[in-house]
């Protein structure tokens, strides 16, 4: 058999690998610092359009659901053409996006607002599919939770980036009730897209295949993955991302309006300031995962999060004054690793599936359209900081998901608190099940041995109970 096209993650030289994930996690900075500034606009085109909050979270309906949209045909392309002609055409519609917001801006047209968000938002579905794609491949699956959450970590430093701008020139002054800084930062965003996309046009970018990945696992005894539509672990990912998005999406949205209307004399200007302290915490939250994940199976510590979110929303929606601001912070900080680790955890070990179910859970990012709408409703008929028991929802379909990944595990292989190499465990079963030689031919699914049939099917059999 000869041997796969492509390359995986473990096969690189330690400087390619280097290489490889720094180029790929800036990305992760360049939208991070769009989706900094959108919740900012949500509160600012409250008051230049004179419009509701539920009218305002149009942008959050066009940005996310461009996600929904956008986002499997994304995963087929990438299938299809490779990693960075996916990289290539995300960046080429998030400058394009970025671009239109100055005539809309120019014009004062909110109507070109959203359309560019769209446009916006497929450009970040495409970049979404492919760097968290590629980040989770990158290496040992061991590790994938802790990689995308470093990786990720540097979106959080550009979220937190655009609330600081936002406050310096969207609320002062005559900035308050104007659009003219908001068209000059997106020719900037556009401008940072294009360079971005020289670049990786001239960077080596190894590729990454299926076929490889697919070699990989079954070296370690995984027998054939199956159908895409058994792949239940990442089906119900989907709609943990969805959810969990939503309510993500529907929290930020919503920051400066709670700010605000807590009574304690916070201004706009001002909680556009706190909410990019949010952001700090939230991004923190993320690096100190990366070192718990090197410990903690990502299960595990993805249900211990996903319960605190939904207790610490509870407290959003029920406290009052500073007391609410303290459980908002702390609701930032155990949203941290939960991206990164339902993406991750669904996954894993796809083989020939890995980037058709990469578009899929990237599709849950789509819950972020509809969550915002919800809220926006709640806000106008109660208040906003009773609207915050719409992302209670969410954060309790995340917990369910990473509790039955958690008892699912406990069930075949026993209860498992350590984050533990798989692919070491099931390569020792391996060589235990085959003493003769314990290897197998590279991209094959036979193996070397002169073991007997019949010694043979019991020695299969153990290394099937190693993959439950």
């Amino acid at each position: 058999m000869s041997p796969p096209v492509g390359t995986t993650g473990s096969q690189l030289s330690r400087g390619r690998w280097a290489f490889a994930f720094a180029l790929v996690t800036s990305l992760f900075f360049t939208w991070g610092f769009a989706y900094g500034l959108l919740d900012v606009l949500n509160a600012h085109f409250q008051t230049v359009f004179h419009i509701t909050k539920l009218q305002s979270t149009l942008l959050q309906l066009a940005y996310f659901g461009a996600y929904f949209v956008y986002a499997p045909f994304a995963g087929v392309f990438m299938k299809r053409y490779g990693y960075k002609r996916g990289i290539h055409m995300g960046l080429g519609l998030y400058s394009l996006g970025a671009i239109f917001f100055w005539p809309s801006a120019k014009f004062q047209k909110y109507g070109g607002f959203v359309g560019s968000t769209f446009v916006i938002g497929c450009g970040l579905a495409t970049l979404e599919v492919a760097a968290n794609s590629y980040i989770a491949v990158l290496g040992s699956p061991k590790h994938a939770a802790a990689r995308l959450n470093f990786s990720q970590g540097f979106q959080g430093v550009a979220s937190f980036a655009g609330p600081m701008i936002a406050s310096k020139w969207f609320f002062l002054g005559k900035n308050a009730t104007t659009l003219d800084t908001v068209q000059w930062v997106y020719l900037a965003v556009a401008g940072l897209g294009v360079v971005l996309n020289i670049l990786f046009f001239f960077c080596d970018l190894p590729e990454i295949t299926e076929d490889a990945l697919t070699a990989e696992i079954a070296e370690v005894g995984i027998k054939d993955v199956g159908p895409f539509w058994k792949q239940y672990r990442c089906i119900f990912g989907w709609v943990a991302q969805t959810s969990y998005v939503g309510a993500q999406v529907g929290v930020a949205a919503f920051v400066v309006n709670f700010l605000v209307d807590q009574g304690v004399g916070i201004s706009q200007s001002r909680a556009s300031q706190l909410f990019s302290y949010c952001q700090i915490t939230f991004t923190g939250g993320r690096f100190i995962g990366v070192v718990l994940l090197h410990f903690i199976d990502p299960a595990l510590l993805l249900s211990f999060y996903g319960i605190c979110c939904t207790a610490f929303a509870i407290g959003v929606s029920q406290a009052t004054g500073y007391g609410g601001v303290g459980c908002l912070f702390c609701l930032f900080f155990f949203e941290s690793i939960c991206y990164p680790c339902i993406f991750t955890l669904g996954t894993k070990n796809l083989g020939v599936h890995t980037k058709r179910g990469s578009g899929l859970i990237v599709m849950g990012v789509g819950g972020g359209a509809w969550y915002p709408s919800a809220q926006g409703a709640l806000a106008d008929a109660a208040s906003t900081r009773r609207s915050y028991l719409v992302p209670v929802s969410g954060y309790i379909a995340m917990s369910l998901y990473a509790i039955g990944l958690v008892v699912d595990q406990a069930i075949k292989n026993g209860f498992r608190f350590r984050n533990v190499d798989e692919f070491a465990v099931k390569r020792a079963a391996v060589s235990e099940a085959y003493p003769a030689s314990g290897l197998l031919e590279s991209g094959e699914s036979t193996y070397r041995t002169k073991t007997p049939d019949s010694e043979k099917k019991g020695s299969v059999d153990m290394v099937e109970q190693v993959e439950g």
